[in-house]
């Protein structure tokens, strides 16, 4: 069972309300607001970082996958890469990963 910490959050009397209309439980329903709102802000941040990936991420594509995998320790790249596995991609500046094309 994952262990818990008591917080204590202040809210204005008409929040308290509205929750305790909607729910006997106000920790439960503060928990699923709060995780709501996690994953909503992960996600955004995703989408950022993927509009404007992190530099060393463009030098990777840039220098190519099969480059990055010939770097790799003999040992490693064999157990860390299938190239023969999944769909080709390349990255194209201001739209993201695409399909390639052979």
């Amino acid at each position: 069972m994952a262990t818990t910490e008591r917080v204590t959050v202040t809210l204005p009397a008409e929040v308290v309300r509205d929750i305790d209309r909607l729910e006997k439980n106000r920790s439960k329903f503060i928990l699923e607001a709060v995780r709501h709102e996690l994953q909503r802000r992960r996600r955004e941040e995703l989408q950022r970082s993927l509009r404007s990936p992190h530099p060393e991420s463009a030098q990777l594509t840039e220098a190519g996958f099969d480059e990055w995998v010939r770097s790799l320790p003999a040992e490693d790249a064999s157990e860390l890469v299938d190239l023969k596995a999944g769909t080709p991609v390349r990255w194209v500046p201001g739209e993201g990963w695409v399909e390639a094309s052979e």
